[in-house]
């Protein structure tokens, strides 16, 4: 039993902003813009909702620069940009997740099983300027793990991505053809899980390690310590996946449920800090 922890949303690389995290605890999770239009999804930049404010993800940024394989030069702007659609993974309100990035990635959630967690952390910052940290937003508990790879048959592929309908991975294949010639894994959830409404976890420091000329985002030591990581290391600049040798009803215990947050669960719960898998 284990949990994984994933590094998702938009951010500065993608939409070029951070979404914001508010004074009473509420923030917003917006999904990465997808890299190519050629896909079912329905949400886009302009129909987004933000959860605290009247405005729609599309007035976060005026600009994107989404990279197609082929078209690394493409910028979308104006009426363009509203109608630009979402890569919606994870998707909190179907409970499913799909990850193709290397890099530990595929390997740990492949490996995952009914019962246990993938926790979903992302970049936030607060409106007055602070320092944006990394934040756990939310969660689900694991239902079905697949790997759909190109190498399958197409009528295999095609039966698990049948079988993943919602997922985004899913919504982007053409024929049972991946959007890129890479395995994916797809994951669909069961409750207790899903998106914080508000008070995330901070899960990052932001320091000058001794030796180093630029400060970076590294995982706090009160994380690493008490949700027992054992892959990911510190540095968590480019949002690596962490496995924490966490039993899925432990991670849920110190985390508490979704729709259930107060401010008391944004802080470390040392409860049971000694339950580990290892």
């Amino acid at each position: 039993m284990t949990v994984v922890l994933a590094g998702v949303g938009a951010d500065t690389t993608n939409l070029g902003a951070l979404a914001p995290l508010y004074d009473d605890g509420r923030f917003e999770y917006v999904p990465i813009p997808e890299k190519n239009p050629d896909t079912d999804e329905t949400e886009t930049l302009g129909s987004w909702d933000l959860r605290a404010t009247d405005g729609t993800a599309a007035d976060l940024t005026n600009r994107i620069a989404p990279q197609p394989i082929g078209d690394a030069d493409r910028t979308v702007a104006g009426d363009a940009l509203e109608s630009w659609p979402l890569h919606r993974d994870p998707n909190f309100a179907a409970l499913t997740y799909g990850e193709h990035r290397t890099s530990g990635y595929v390997e740990r959630l492949r490996a995952l099983e009914p019962g246990d967690v993938v926790g979903f952390y992302t970049g936030l910052r607060r409106p007055g300027g602070d320092r944006a940290h990394r934040y756990l937003i939310g969660y689900f508990t694991v239902d079905r793990v697949d790997v759909v790879d190109p190498d399958q048959p197409r009528a295999d592929r095609e039966a698990i991505l049948a079988a993943h309908p919602d997922n985004a991975h899913t919504k982007r294949a053409r024929d049972g053809d991946l959007y890129l010639e890479k395995p994916v894994v797809l994951i669909d959830g069961r409750e207790p899980g899903g998106l914080f409404d508000r008070h995330p976890i901070r899960l990052s420091d932001y320091y000058t390690k001794p030796g180093n000329e630029r400060s970076q985002y590294y995982l706090r030591e009160e994380i690493a310590t008490e949700w027992a990581v054992r892959a990911g290391g510190e540095n968590m600049m480019y949002k690596p996946a962490y496995r924490c040798a966490l039993s899925g009803a432990a991670f849920r215990r110190r985390v508490g449920r979704p729709g259930d947050r107060t401010a008391d669960r944004a802080r470390l719960d040392t409860e049971d800090a000694a339950e580990t898998t290892d």
